[in-house]
């Protein structure tokens, strides 16, 4: 039986680099331990980057786009249309994402994975499997074989990433609908309710909520029968730019690149993503909790221990772009600041 490719080994750390760069911790001037994630951040990437001196310079977001047949059982305030047109506002430079990654001198690649609308936007990479997902309240999203054309993309972006000198990745959404899509992803893989998962989305009262997880648990109903292999709960209730999410996180584990995921929807992706290959987890950083009920029980679920917490909801990658700086800081901080011996300091006795 032929292995799939999400299924072959991810790229394996470097377990000797990670023991100099401890060293290089407890040698440098302050007390151990007290600089607390940053020194883990510095160690973590020492070893998958494979040198004592880890640097987050060169950095590469993938953003993709689809849109969600489940939008017409009115989950949503927005029109479909705004995923299209906020595809023009990441070209145009007025996103937040886009705001962002010039602010860090990033290189950002957007891809249509599937929009409602067919865009001829110039600098969008066109994949579009479809006017966006089928409803999955009435039948399944994609067919295994569009899940698989979605994987692949995101391979691709990664891959390209990682070819071009990227140092961090950071997969980027947007598709009206896809908090509806992740959290019936997230519903099914950790077998709980709708309403431990779901949350406001962008911007739903307290009814549009209560709606959104009745929705969901019919189509858990309508769907009993499908298989809980990752694959065909992806493929059953995901969305286009969720499946490419998945494919770049294992596409970047496996091509040696370290990932930042962003908030509920990436994180529901890199849920999937450990879930069709575990061996991809130590490839992931996680920048934030943000403001979706659901996106702490999921990373709980990945043992994820997140950067940030600002109460983000945005998407886009955004909340992964912010915590860039920090992943900076901690790799200059080992890097740049002086031994006890160097800097003629006493340690504290052995």
């Amino acid at each position: 039986m032929t292995t799939a490719w999400w299924q072959q080994p991810c790229a394996q750390a470097h377990a000797q680099f990670a023991e100099v760069a401890l060293e290089r911790q407890r040698q440098l001037t302050k007390p151990a331990g007290s600089l607390g994630q940053l020194e883990a951040i510095a160690v973590r990437l020492a070893a998958l980057q494979g040198t004592p001196r880890p640097r987050v310079g060169e950095v590469h977001i993938g953003l993709f786009a689809g849109d969600h047949g489940v939008v017409a059982e009115g989950v949503s305030p927005y029109p479909q249309e705004v995923t299209g047109q906020m595809l023009r506002n990441f070209i145009n430079g007025g996103a937040a994402i886009s705001v962002l990654a010039r602010s860090l001198g990033a290189h950002m690649a957007v891809v249509d994975m599937g929009t409602l609308v067919p865009l001829d936007l110039p600098g969008v990479r066109q994949v579009r499997l479809g006017a966006g997902t089928r409803n999955f309240a009435r039948e399944p999203a994609m067919t295994t074989a569009e899940c698989e054309q979605a994987l692949l993309a995101g391979r691709e972006t990664a891959q390209s990433a990682a070819n071009a000198g990227a140092q961090l990745f950071i997969g980027g959404e947007m598709g009206i609908g896809n908090t509806t899509a992740a959290s019936a992803l997230g519903c099914l893989l950790l077998d709980c309710p709708a309403s431990e998962l779901v949350g406001p989305g962008t911007g739903l009262d307290a009814d549009g909520v209560s709606h959104k997880a009745r929705v969901i648990e019919a189509a858990r109903q309508r769907h009993a029968g499908t298989e809980r292999e990752p694959l065909s709960v992806l493929a059953c209730f995901g969305g286009f730019e969720i499946a490419a999410l998945v494919g770049s996180y294992l596409g970047a584990a496996q091509a040696g690149l370290p990932v930042l995921v962003d908030g509920f929807i990436c994180s529901v992706a890199a849920l999937v993503a450990v879930r069709l290959n575990p061996g991809c987890q130590p490839w992931l950083f996680f920048a934030h909790q943000g403001a979706e009920p659901g996106h702490k029980r999921v990373l709980q679920a990945l043992d994820a221990e997140p950067l940030l917490a600002l109460g983000l909801r945005l998407g886009e990658g955004s909340g992964a772009a912010l915590a860039v700086p920090l992943m900076r800081l901690a790799c200059e901080l080992h890097g740049g600041m002086a031994t006890f011996a160097e800097a003629a300091v006493a340690d504290r006795p052995a």
